[in-house]
């Protein structure tokens, strides 16, 4: 059966007074007055074999990994502005505090469609994070890069399953956020560079790369401590 459900960004606590490309002119973009017309009921995910979930089929599935990565990202930026490193400066404590609202805010809005379009949603998952030093700059400023521009690949490589054109419209305007909060970080790392552009995530032909949820989700597996499969796609 098909549902229509309305999200909306309405209750946000982001501060629209500070005027930069990081505020919530960009990220109303992607969230105010959304509308999606809900997946068939038979996409939804399934339990395997040891109460392991999977992600399911069709859009549902790439509706649930976005939603795995959106968890992944705002848990970790939680974890950051409840406990800012050591000699933070004022214009990183306020990029961060952006992008953890923003995260939440892409988090909640996966949780609301999926709900809305089926029976079955991905659980809150646990995460891990053995090789980050929560105290030390630099060690928050590489995972931070490593996630969005992990998460930007992610969605470009996962756009061509969406069916939906609904959704495909929606997740081109997330990525596109994401997108600026990866470019946001690689100029904390070395301010005023061309890295926001840099070799590393901008193909021969001036394009983002796009990355396959296999290689996504073995580049990210190490954070997430509840475990998930996603068989249409080759993850188990």
């Amino acid at each position: 059966m098909k549902k229509t459900i309305n999200v909306s960004n309405q209750g946000a606590t982001l501060d629209t007074g500070r005027r930069n490309f990081l505020k919530l002119s960009g990220i109303g973009l992607a969230m105010a007055g959304l509308t999606l017309v809900g997946c068939d009921d038979n996409d939804d995910f399934q339990f395997m074999d040891n109460k392991v979930f999977d992600l399911g089929t069709g859009d549902v599935g790439v509706l649930n990994y976005a939603y795995a990565l959106e968890q992944l990202e705002a848990d970790f930026y939680t974890k950051v502005v409840n406990n800012f490193y050591s000699g933070i400066s004022s214009v990183e404590k306020e990029v961060f505090t952006d992008l953890y609202h923003h995260e939440v805010i892409h988090r909640d809005f996966f949780k609301a469609a999926i709900s809305g379009a089926t029976t079955n949603i991905l659980p809150t998952l646990e995460f891990q994070y053995p090789n980050v030093n929560f105290n030390d700059r630099n060690s928050v400023l590489a995972t931070a890069k490593a996630l969005e521009d992990t998460g930007v690949s992610a969605y470009n490589g996962a756009g061509k399953y969406i069916t939906n054109p609904a959704y495909l419209v929606i997740a081109g305007k997330i990525v596109s956020v994401e997108a600026r909060h990866a470019s946001a970080i690689r100029n904390l790392i070395n301010p005023g560079s061309a890295d926001f552009s840099g070799d590393d995530v901008i193909d021969a032909n001036g394009l983002d790369l796009a990355k396959e949820p296999k290689d996504v989700v073995t580049t990210a597996g190490g954070f997430f401590k509840t475990p998930f499969t996603w068989k249409e796609r080759g993850i188990s």
